[in-house]
């Protein structure tokens, strides 16, 4: 199994935030249960809406950073093409 994953949930604002972990589902209580980023606390609840693998920590550093840096519009296209593939990651 992977060490790492880049995630992004969908907050209860409609906004994305897009972070890295190593326990997607941790990850995502810790997120819903107000200990997550300072930007979801005031945004919960939040879905869990794509995870994708990498290989390790600095793999997902690298990857979040791009995808941080997406358009909207490109997160939503690249949500869009998981179409809950994911889940089987978690």
């Amino acid at each position: 199994m992977a060490s790492a994953f880049i995630y992004i949930v969908r907050c209860a604002d409609g906004s994305l935030y897009t972070g890295w972990t190593d326990d997607v589902r941790q990850r995502v209580e810790a997120h819903n249960a107000g200990r997550g980023a300072k930007y979801t606390r005031s945004r919960r609840p939040v879905t869990l809406v794509y995870a994708e693998v990498c290989a390790d920590k600095s793999a997902a550093l690298k990857r979040e950073y791009a995808v941080k840096h997406l358009t909207r519009a490109a997160k939503l296209a690249l949500i869009d093409k998981a179409q809950g593939n994911f889940y089987n990651l978690i």
